[in-house]
C-alpha cells in the first residue's frame, strides 16, 4: 500500500507531492493515520528554501500532526493523538503525508473535547500560546492588573493568546502593523490594537512602564521595547524571532523592576505540561471561535500557502486536510 506524501529534495524541483510507501519514512515504533496538519511559518521557511530547517533529505515536513494509531506496541489501533515539536519535519518525517511514523513517547492522546480538525485549528500556535498563559500565571500576574501586550497579534499565536487572556479576564492590547486586520483582533477581544512601530522602535534603558505582562512572538527590537516599557513585576514571554534574533537591552528591567523574561519551548515541553495546556486549551478555545482564522487546503495547496506566509500575507492558521 503506498500514500501521498509531500517530500522536499534536495534536488530540483525541490517539493514533491508523491506515492510513497511506509517503508520509505523515517523509522519510529507508532504508524500513524494523519487526519490533518497545521501550517507553521518553520514548515514555510522549509518547503520554500527560506530557511536551513531540513536537516536530511529526502524529509516530510509538517511540524505537527493530529491522526489516528495504526500501528504501535504502547498505544491501542484507534487511538486519537496529537504531535507537534520534537524535531518532527526537521529531523524526522513530518505531518504533510497521509502517514507517519513517530516515536510513542512524543505523542498524546487526543482530549475528547477536541477533533482532529479543532486539535490542528490550534496545533503548535496554540500549545505556544497557553504556555505562555500559564507562564504568566505562574509569575503571579492576575486578571485586572494591568494591559498585557500580544505582538505579532495577527498570527496563530498571537490570536489565540489574545482569546485566551480576554477570557481569563486581562485587558489585552494587540500589536499588529496590518491595520486591515484590527476589527479581527477586537473580535477576539483585544481592547486596543497598537501599530507594531509604537514598539518596533530604539527604546531608552528604562521607560515609563505600562505592561504587566506580554506574550512576544516578534522578538529583536520589539521584545527590548517591552521589557524597557514593563511595569514592576512584569512577566514578558519569548517564543519567537521574526523580527531578529538579536536582543539589545540592559539589567535595568530585570534588577529595578524584577521584570521576568520567561522562554516558551513547545519544541522539547515535557509530556505533563504539554497534557495540561492541551486540556485546558479543548474548553478555552472552542473550534467555533477559531471559524474566521481558518483557512484549510489539501496538500497540492501547500507549496503557495508557504509562499504566502512568508511573504506575511496569511492571517489566523492554515489547516492542511489529508483526507482532501
Amino acid at each position: 500500500m503506498t500514500f501521498k506524501a509531500l517530500r522536499l529534495h534536495d534536488d530540483t524541483p525541490r517539493t514533491r507531492i508523491e506515492q510513497i510507501e511506509t517503508d520509505a519514512l523515517r523509522s519510529g515504533d507508532t504508524l500513524i493515520q494523519v487526519e490533518y496538519s497545521g501550517l507553521n511559518y518553520k514548515d514555510a521557511l522549509a518547503v520554500t528554501g527560506k530557511g536551513k530547517i531540513i536537516r536530511d533529505y529526502p524529509m516530510v515536513p509538517g511540524i505537527d500532526y493530529a491522526g489516528k494509531v495504526i500501528e504501535s506496541s504502547t498505544f491501542t489501533p484507534g487511538t486519537d493523538v496529537i504531535l507537534t515539536g520534537w524535531g518532527v519535519g526537521e529531523k524526522h518525517d513530518g505531518g504533510l503525508a497521509e502517514q507517519a511514523h513517530a516515536k510513542a513517547k512524543w505523542l498524546i492522546e487526543r482530549p475528547e473535547a477536541l477533533t482532529a480538525r479543532h486539535a490542528m485549528a490550534l496545533g503548535t500556535a496554540g500549545l505556544t500560546a497557553m504556555l505562555a498563559v500559564m507562564a504568566i500565571e505562574e509569575g503571579g500576574v492576575t486578571p485586572g492588573s494591568g494591559p498585557v501586550a500580544v505582538t505579532g497579534a495577527g498570527g496563530g499565536v498571537g490570536g489565540i493568546a489574545i482569546k485566551l487572556l480576554t477570557d481569563l479576564g486581562h485587558e489585552v492590547h494587540a500589536v499588529s502593523g496590518r491595520p486591515e486586520q484590527a476589527e479581527r483582533l477586537k473580535a477576539l477581544g483585544a481592547s486596543a490594537v497598537i501599530d507594531r512601530a509604537e514598539l518596533a522602535r530604539d527604546a531608552k534603558p528604562l521607560e515609563a512602564g505600562h505592561w504587566v505582562a506580554a506574550v512576544d512572538a516578534v522578538g529583536g527590537q520589539m521584545l527590548s521595547t517591552l521589557l524597557a516599557t514593563s511595569q514592576p513585576g512584569a512577566v514578558i514571554t519569548a517564543m519567537g524571532n521574526a523580527g531578529g534574533i538579536g536582543l539589545s537591552t540592559t539589567v535595568f528591567p530585570f534588577i529595578l523592576r524584577g521584570v521576568r523574561l520567561q522562554g516558551i519551548d513547545s519544541v522539547f515541553c515535557p509530556l505533563n505540561k504539554r497534557r495540561e495546556a492541551w486540556q485546558r486549551l479543548a474548553t478555552a478555545v472552542p473550534e467555533a471561535a477559531l471559524a474566521d482564522s481558518i483557512t484549510e487546503i489539501g496538500l497540492d495547496g501547500v507549496e503557495h500557502a508557504c509562499e504566502q506566509l512568508i511573504a506575511g500575507q496569511v492571517a489566523g492558521r492554515i489547516l492542511v486536510n489529508l483526507g482532501r
